[in-house]
């Protein structure tokens, strides 16, 4: 009989250890670790995130992968072009597969050639990715830090600090961005503050975007500082002495690395888009540079013609808002507080 009674006493001290032992695996875990951990099952958004680092790697390496499997982005091929069509010269033109058929795409040029003049649309669609992946990301760290500084200001001093700033955020958000970028963009001169042609045309679009954009960011950071300064960290720091910086940039700052993270991903992908209707209409990057924008709006004239030279500038611009607002999407989740484990 005292068997039983041992196991029994036994279990009933191993259970309170248990919980006690789950409940120290749950506290060990950092935000970081719960927020990975969630993402991780999240394979849609991690099928995103793969095709976003991807990009910024084709986009890196773009004169290695034209180098390898392509042609300079600016080379005209004319003879391979016919005169009388300005498409791409077939083979057979009783051949469907035909290279004229196909848009000249062969193992020589893997997505084909530009009507007209011939260009290599492999190398014109890897160089393109620069100036759209450098356009977005700078733009995007711009419209962070502005909105960032400004949104925590305003959410902790409050008063006239706030009244005022949020007022500027109302007069940003009701401004006509994209009428102003065009305007701009139309008279920008050949040469400014040491910078000609296009790195002069990609500052000013960096500074269009990411100064007229950051009401949208400083909105949420204000919104969440407005919460964060009643918290009872934060009134613990200020009853031990913490001054106004080390509350700020050591209380009130880290815990606005998740939303402002997630914003960002969701921010980049809008601002691609930007730069790529402000090269569609022709006030954006000067050619010959490619931009994704630009092939878009050069092709119109042959989508009969050349089908290829709309799609696949068209699929990468789809292609890479897709992915970045996947992950975005999957960021948002993996760092909800009220996301289950």
């Amino acid at each position: 009989m005292t068997a039983p009674l041992d196991a029994t006493e036994s279990a009933q001290h191993a259970e309170p250890e248990a919980i006690t032992q789950g409940v120290r695996d749950i506290a060990s875990r950092s935000l970081t670790q719960i927020a990975w951990q969630r993402l991780r099952r999240d394979k849609v958004a991690l099928g995103g995130g793969v095709v976003v680092v991807l990009l910024i790697l084709v986009a890196i390496f773009a004169p290695l992968l034209t180098h390898w499997f392509g042609y300079p982005p600016n080379e005209f091929h004319q003879d391979l072009i016919n005169p009388s069509t300005q498409g791409v010269l077939g083979d057979d033109p009783n051949d469907p597969f035909s290279t004229d058929k196909m848009g000249g795409i062969s193992w020589e040029h893997l997505l084909g050639l530009e009507p007209v003049n011939g260009r290599d649309l492999f190398s014109r669609i890897v160089y393109g990715a620069q100036i759209s992946l450098l356009i977005a990301f700078l733009s995007t760290i711009l419209c962070v830090i502005i909105g960032t500084v400004l949104g925590i200001t305003a959410g902790y001093f409050g008063g006239v600090v706030d009244t005022v700033i949020s007022r500027t955020m109302d007069i940003f958000l009701a401004f006509p961005l994209l009428l102003f970028a065009i305007a701009l963009a139309g008279v920008i001169p050949d040469g400014a503050f040491g910078l000609t042609d296009n790195g002069l045309r990609v500052s000013v679009l960096i500074f269009i975007i990411g100064f007229f954009s950051w009401p949208y960011i400083g909105r949420i950071v204000r919104g969440q500082t407005l919460t964060l300064k009643e918290r009872e960290f934060v009134e613990a720091a200020r009853s031990l002495g913490a001054g106004t910086g080390h509350i700020l940039f050591r209380e009130i700052l880290p815990n606005l690395v998740a939303p402002i993270l997630v914003y960002a991903t969701l921010l980049i992908p809008t601002n691609i888009l930007f730069e790529a209707a402000l090269s569609f209409l022709g006030v954006g990057i000067n050619p010959p540079t490619p931009t994704w924008g630009g092939m878009l709006s050069n092709s119109l004239d042959y989508y009969t013609q050349a089908p290829h030279f709309v799609i696949i500038p068209g699929l990468a611009i789809f292609v890479t808002v897709l992915a970045f607002n996947l992950f975005g999407d999957g960021l948002r989740d993996a760092f909800d507080p009220r996301s289950s484990d």
